[in-house]
Parts: C-alpha cells; sequence; structure tokens
C-alpha cells in the first residue's frame, strides 16, 4: 500500500528547494570523486571513500524528497473551522500558560517551530476537538490537560 503524505504549501516549498540544493551538490561531489581516483589506490584513499558515502547519502535524501513529493498530499485549512484538523494552529491554555501548536503530516514536523504531527502524542490527542473542549495529553513525563482556546 502506498503512503501518502500530508504537507502544506509551504512544507512543499522547503521540500522543494532542498531537492534543488541536493540536486546541485551533485556535480561537486561527482568532481571530488573524481579528482580522488586520479590519487592511485582507492582502498586506502580516505578522499574518495568520504565522498562516496557523501554521494551515497545525497541519493538516498534526493530519492526521499522525490518520493515525498510523489505521493503528496496538500494539507488545505477549512474556511469555517469548527475542529482540529491539519494545517490549523490550536492556541491551548494549561496550568503553565498558552502554548500554540501548528498540526502539520509527520514529514513536516519541528517541534522546535511548533509545528507537531497530527500521528504525535499531542496532535493525536488534538484531531477533532473543539474549540472549549478540554484535552487530556499523555507524555512519557507523565499527563497534562489543556483547554482548546481558539483554533486558527
Amino acid at each position: 500500500m502506498k503512503k501518502e503524505f500530508s504537507l502544506t504549501a509551504s512544507g512543499i516549498t522547503d521540500l522543494e528547494n532542498e531537492l534543488e540544493e541536493l540536486k546541485s551538490k551533485r556535480v561537486d561531489v561527482a568532481e571530488r570523486l573524481r579528482v580522488s581516483r586520479e590519487h592511485g589506490d582507492l582502498k586506502e584513499n580516505a578522499e574518495y571513500h568520504n565522498a562516496r558515502s557523501e554521494q551515497v547519502q545525497l541519493e538516498l535524501r534526493i530519492g526521499e524528497i522525490e518520493h515525498i513529493l510523489r505521493n503528496t498530499q496538500v494539507i488545505v485549512s477549512p474556511k469555517n473551522i469548527t475542529e482540529v484538523e491539519l494545517g490549523n494552529t490550536v492556541v491551548l491554555k494549561g496550568s503553565k500558560g498558552e502554548q500554540n501548536y501548528t498540526i502539520v503530516g509527520s514529514v513536516e514536523a519541528d517541534p522546535a517551530q511548533n509545528k507537531i504531527s497530527n500521528e504525535s502524542p499531542i496532535g493525536q490527542a488534538l484531531m477533532g476537538r473543539a474549540v472549549g473542549d478540554e484535552v487530556v495529553i499523555k507524555l512519557p513525563a507523565g499527563e497534562t490537560t489543556y483547554k482548546i482556546k481558539s483554533i486558527q
């Protein structure tokens, strides 16, 4: 079964930019491989092995991004927001103040930017909930209760 990835328009743009950057690095890596081959014996040529390793990693990431982009469903936030869905930003009120989270697909998740996956414990607890609902989020550190203040 083919997995479909959910990404926002900006997430797709970010991946397309990364893909172009990686493809442009191919030329540099190929040149480093060519130069290192000229140094003779490849068995003990660290420069060659480093460039070859970089080439493998580069090609794997290019393949991964191309696969994701071929199988992407664009997240479109509805105009009439009644419950939490992919692409929404949710404001939660808890005992330690307010928290904002944007619900995104797993590929685009970045907790440092408050972008959480719909598959994460917080994302799963929020999906389908409405403004005013109390949500109990179970994390390894314990349970925390939040109230959904707004959905954007």
